[in-house]
């Protein structure tokens, strides 16, 4: 960060402190402030904030004063400042000179996993058949978050595993990189005080946490009494004015519970800021299709969740389906990558092949490589933007990019084939397709629409 942009972000954190005076008073002025160092690509995000800020009957004012008087007063401004500006504002034009320069994506956000690890067994989880076998060292995390910020990333998500199997690494990398914003997937059971106190400390930490619905059905896929302890968990998190949210992944057998009013109701009360829904995806040998959710079914959490997004606190994003919102498929690096515990570079979470390792290669040269560039060349997948995935809307572009990069499968046991799982997808895409193209028919974001 050059000078310019340390005067920039103190005068950003002092506008912020007068601002938890009265919120509803002096919002307008850190918007005003923010307009002037924000470049123009976020001329449109502005606009939409500052609707926000003057109708007092929309639902997202409602959700930004509650933040503001809720959350602990330092640990809202660090995540203001790291997340708005480091990872947004301040970055964007190193991202933008980086994809000119290397000719290649530059993703705003880089997954990775600490470890394998984890402490409970969820029925189709790949992690809970590797055990503790692979890990990235607390130096290797370093030096993959030194290379980020070169490039302009600054948000980083902990998956795995369970990171907080890492726990003290965690906390020492958070600390170390107190200028970007660190997001955990966690099943927050080893969330406990001494961690509270830590995230107090640390400030740059939100955790992410997996819950499938209510008590039984959570339960049913993560073992008895897991929901109960992610309800103290919560409530730990809350009481102490500590952001977090939830993770949900909607099957053909949950999807109605898990959009459910009584559901997302209960959660907002809970303190949860944000629900991530993710679309149930067959990877793995040992994973069939059968959880994958019929068309009418995921049309149905389509439809709820932009009812839902109308009327709750709550901020919603659904993987798959919020695909028309940001141009189709964002994995490759296009906006996130993974990295895996054996330091391989995946295209996405869900995508197990890799043609670059952490361990062999830079960032940079990964990005380079001729999957990620399968990526950015093939980007957007397909013009409907309800069918983005090169894997489960589009399978045979999966195929056709693994086997002409000579991509590698990076499952520990079992190596699943391209082929093999694509087949998983051919019957559901097929089926998806007309209920997709309805649905985008219709959609204000569709190019047909735009056109009219």
């Amino acid at each position: 960060m050059n000078l310019s942009e340390r005067l920039k972000t103190y005068g950003f954190e002092q506008t912020l402190k007068y601002i938890h005076k009265d919120p509803e008073e002096n919002l307008q002025k850190i918007l005003n402030l923010s307009r002037k160092i924000s470049p123009d690509a976020f001329e449109s995000q502005m606009d939409f904030i500052e609707n926000i800020i003057k109708d007092k009957d929309n639902v997202y004012h409602k959700y930004m004063m509650d933040m503001l008087n809720r959350l602990n007063p330092d640990v809202f401004d660090k995540f203001i400042t790291n997340f708005f500006l480091n990872a947004g504002v301040f970055s964007e034009n190193l991202k933008q000179e980086c994809r000119e320069k290397y000719g290649c994506n530059i993703p705003w956000a880089i997954l990775l996993d600490p470890t394998t690890a984890c402490n409970l067994r969820c029925k189709g989880c790949w992690a809970a058949e590797y055990g503790n076998s692979l890990n990235l060292s607390f130096d290797e995390i370093d030096d993959i978050i030194t290379q980020g910020k070169e490039i302009g990333v600054y948000f980083y998500i902990f998956t795995g595993g369970e990171p907080l199997c890492r726990k003290e690494d965690v906390l020492k990398i958070c600390e170390k990189h107190n200028d970007c914003a660190f997001l955990i997937f966690t099943n927050s059971t080893l969330i406990d005080d001494k961690f509270i106190e830590d995230m107090l400390r640390v400030k740059n930490i939100i955790p992410a946490i997996s819950v499938e619905g209510p008590e039984f059905t959570t339960d049913a896929r993560r073992g008895d009494g897991v929901y109960n302890k992610v309800i103290e968990a919560m409530g730990k998190l809350k009481e102490n004015g500590l952001p977090f949210g939830i993770s949900c992944c909607y099957t053909s057998m949950n999807y109605k519970s898990i959009i459910s009013e009584e559901f997302v109701d209960d959660m907002i009360d809970r303190g949860a800021l944000f629900a991530w829904y993710f679309h149930f995806m067959p990877v793995g040998k040992a994973t069939g299709k059968e959880l994958l959710p019929k068309p009418d079914q995921r049309a149905y959490v389509y439809e709820n969740l932009r009812d839902m997004r109308s009327r709750k606190p709550l901020f919603f994003l659904d993987f798959q389906n919020d695909a028309e919102y940001i141009g189709g498929c964002i994995a490759g690096g296009k906006n996130y990558l993974h990295i895996n515990a054996n330091g391989d570079l995946e295209p996405c979470v869900f995508i197990h092949y890799s043609d670059s390792n952490i361990r062999e290669k830079t960032l940079i040269e990964s990005l380079q490589s001729p999957l990620f560039m399968a990526y950015h060349d093939g980007q957007p997948f397909n013009e409907n933007m309800l069918r983005p995935c090169p894997m489960l809307e589009n399978p045979n572009m999966l195929r056709d990019m693994v086997k002409e990069s000579k991509a590698k499968s990076t499952d520990i046991l079992d190596k699943e084939q391209v082929d093999e799982l694509c087949d998983k997808c051919e019957d559901y895409a097929k089926a998806w397709e007309p209920v997709a193209e309805d649905l985008w028919e219709n959609s204000p974001r569709s190019t047909h629409n735009k056109n009219k």
